[in-house]
């Protein structure tokens, strides 16, 4: 995406700066602009899988759920006296499985990536909530919560992971051949493929990087909070979706890049802390992440057709 394309976005975020800073007296304190990058960050993270997935064309609804699931099972291992680093590694094993089935599922079985990652949504919630019984747990070691709740000088763990994250994204979208080739199945995958890309194994890598990007937002999260909790991650594919989607990748694939999906994670992140100091329903918040997706994909859908008018 050019870089003037990535204009509207930019002048969005600028705006809704100056917004909130009129609206509030502590939005533009060293706290506050701590507290939103933190709180950005277990959407950031798993924003960048779902960059990957979007731009081949898919999509990924079972992200929160994914969340859930594997933080849930890396809580109760290490709950269980075991070590937090294999806590760490069965999370990002089991988020990474769940990718991987979603990827299989969408490239050799052909099935439809929403329809796929819809049921996976629903069985992986499920799941969560048997292996729990509804109840969250606590008691988690250091090593574990650390990730989430830990700093590094004065900066938050979070804020190094979602920068670092950031950064692979990035390069292997603009430097890699696994990158290019995601660009190239997402704009046309018949033709990737009779040029000689394996599109079925770019897919796949595509999904299974997206679930191992959950797994690291699910360490995050479960650190932040001190606990595992079944309906954790509820509502984040909406954000994480969001976010990529207002940040210029378009849902019709072969478009977007890890700039505008920071861009995208920033905004939503200003939004939610903004209407969170102005005592703003939570609902309404809801209600205005809808709204940020409809207007990104009605004027995805307008590009797409003015670039189809041009050339015809």
């Amino acid at each position: 995406m050019a870089g003037n394309s990535r204009t509207p976005i930019i002048i969005a975020l600028v705006l809704a700066c100056v917004a909130m800073t009129l609206l509030s007296d502590n939005f533009l304190s060293s706290r506050n602009l701590t507290n939103i990058l933190t709180q950005s960050t277990v959407v950031g993270i798993a924003a960048v899988g779902a960059t990957l997935v979007i731009i081949t064309g898919g999509i990924d609804l079972s992200v929160g759920s994914n969340v859930a699931l594997s933080g849930m099972i890396a809580s109760q291992l290490v709950n269980g006296g075991t070590a937090g680093f294999l806590g760490v590694v069965v999370c990002l094993v089991v988020a990474a499985g769940i990718g991987a089935f979603n990827g299989f599922s969408v490239a050799w079985l052909r099935l439809a990536p929403f329809i796929v990652t819809l049921a996976v949504l629903g069985m992986a919630r499920g799941l969560t909530l048997q292996l729990s019984q509804g109840q969250s747990v606590y008691g988690l070691p250091s090593g574990l919560t650390w990730l989430g709740g830990g700093t590094v000088g004065a900066v938050p763990v979070p804020v190094f992971l979602f920068a670092a994250m950031f950064l692979v994204g990035h390069l292997v979208l603009s430097r890699t051949t696994l990158g290019h080739q995601i660009y190239a199945v997402g704009g046309n995958r018949q033709a990737a493929r009779l040029s000689g890309i394996p599109d079925k194994r770019v897919l796949f890598y595509a999904y299974l990087i997206g679930g191992a990007c959950a797994g690291l937002a699910a360490l995050v999260l479960v650190g932040r909070l001190g606990a595992a909790i079944p309906t954790a991650g509820n509502g984040l594919e909406l954000q994480v979706i969001a976010a990529v989607v207002i940040g210029g990748t378009s849902l019709f694939g072969g478009k977007g890049t890890m700039v505008g999906t920071l861009i995208g994670v920033l905004l939503i992140g200003v939004i939610n802390n903004g209407l969170t100091l102005l005592n703003v329903s939570p609902f309404w918040v809801q209600f205005i992440q809808g709204a940020l997706i409809l207007a990104a994909v009605l004027l995805d859908a307008f590009n797409q057709r003015r670039l189809s008018v041009a050339d015809a």
